[in-house]
C-alpha cells in the first residue's frame, strides 16, 4: 500500500494519512510548541508510515524544511504547496473572502471528506486538521489516485 501524508504545517500542525485507495486512515493535530519538538517527532511520524508514498505539505520556512529533509532521508516524495493552490480547486471564491471564512468552510468540507473517504466522524475538528484533510483530498487528485475531486461544498 502506498500512502499520502498531508500536513498543514506550523507550530500547531494538522496531519491526515490517506491510502492510495483514497481511504482516510487517520487524522490528528499536534501542538509542537517549538521547532525543536517538531524536529524530534518528525522522524517518528515518517518512520511509522506504511510503505512508499508522498508527503504534501502546506506552508514554508523552517518547519517545512524539517519535514522536507526527513522525507528525503526516508525516500518519501515531497510536495510543498500553499493554501491558494488547493483552495482554488476546492473552494468557491466567496468561501475564500477572508481567513476566518476559509477556515470555517474547511471544517464543514473536511467533515464531508471524512465521510467520503471512509474515516471515522469526529466529535470536533480544528481548522488545522480540517485543512490537512482537504490538502490530502487535493493531493489524491493531483497524484492521479482519484479521477475527480469529490463534491464537498
Amino acid at each position: 500500500m502506498a500512502f499520502l501524508l498531508s500536513i498543514d504545517s506550523g507550530v500547531r500542525t494538522g496531519l491526515a494519512l490517506f491510502s492510495d485507495q483514497a481511504r482516510l486512515i487517520w487524522y490528528r493535530s499536534h501542538n509542537y510548541g517549538s521547532r525543536q519538538r517538531l524536529k524530534q517527532d518528525v522522524a517518528n511520524i515518517l518512520g511509522d508510515l506504511p510503505g512508499p508514498g508522498y508527503l504534501i505539505l502546506e506552508g514554508g520556512g523552517e518547519m517545512a524544511a524539517i519535514w522536507e529533509k526527513e522525507a528525503a532521508r526516508k525516500n518519501i516524495g515531497f510536495i510543498q504547496i500553499y493554501a491558494e493552490e488547493w483552495r482554488k480547486d476546492l473552494f468557491d471564491k466567496k468561501e475564500m473572502r477572508n481567513a476566518r471564512q476559509a477556515k470555517s468552510t474547511a471544517i464543514d468540507m473536511a467533515q464531508k471528506a471524512i465521510k467520503w473517504s471512509g474515516g471515522k466522524n469526529p466529535t470536533s475538528l480544528s481548522h488545522d486538521v480540517a485543512e490537512a484533510i482537504l490538502i490530502g483530498v487535493w493531493g489524491l487528485y493531483h497524484l492521479g489516485w482519484i479521477e475527480k475531486l469529490p463534491e464537498l461544498g
